[in-house]
């Protein structure tokens, strides 16, 4: 008996053992800690609601030859008037511009494994201009020069409000009314300033570089 109730122990000792070892580890990798963080600043900070809304209302839709000119790298720089970025610079940005197209809208993303609005800006201005940026929208909105709406040029800024606070999204200004962003329903692309959804609530445009 005394034997029985030995094993019985030791049995229950070895899947209590078990059930610990098998349970989350105090100490995770690296990997598994980026891992954990990507997967947390997948849940969107915006309500389904909104992406419906942007969805809905982008009922000016950029002409798909146009859109293939322009991240194709055949689009003529040489034509634009903003003078405080170079041709080159302009190709640079175009091509980083390019490079992220389709990625995926993850809040707190800056790569093309997920990205968000401003984090699009930050890697854009930071890899084809070396110019470091703040990382949310709201901190972008108060850099470089206040400019009007009417005066946009490549590269400036457009700043909208998407989730009833004021500067809660960014994009990069192209010409002919077109901008480039993260969109919550769509990940990067190219939209309208004349579409109902971005043309209601944009809120203002700032120039970086001048």
């Amino acid at each position: 008996m005394n034997v029985r109730i030995a094993f019985c122990s030791l049995l229950l000792f070895a899947l209590i053992l078990i059930g610990c070892t098998g349970s989350s580890p105090r100490f995770r990798s690296g990997d598994d800690r980026a891992n954990t963080e990507r997967t947390k600043n997948s849940s969107p900070r915006f309500s389904s609601r909104e992406a419906e809304e942007e969805r809905k209302e982008d009922d000016r839709k950029p002409d798909p030859a146009e859109i293939e000119k322009i991240t194709s790298g055949s689009r003529d720089f040489r034509k634009e008037k903003n003078t405080s970025i170079s041709p080159l610079n302009q190709s640079k940005m175009m091509r980083e511009i390019s490079k992220y197209m389709g990625t995926k809208y993850v809040i707190g993303g800056e790569d093309q494994r997920g990205i968000d609005c401003s984090g699009y800006v930050l890697a854009v201005y930071g890899t084809a201009l070396g110019k470091q940026l703040p990382r949310t929208s709201a901190e972008q909105a108060h850099v470089g020069m206040s400019i009007p709406v009417e005066d946009l040029k490549f590269g400036d800024l457009v700043f909208f409000n998407t989730s009833g606070e004021r500067y809660s999204h960014v994009g990069i200004y192209l010409g002919d009314d077109l901008f480039a962003h993260a969109s919550v329903s769509l990940g990067v692309t190219i939209s309208s300033l004349e579409s109902s959804y971005y043309k209601k609530r944009l809120e203002g445009a700032r120039r970086i570089i001048y």
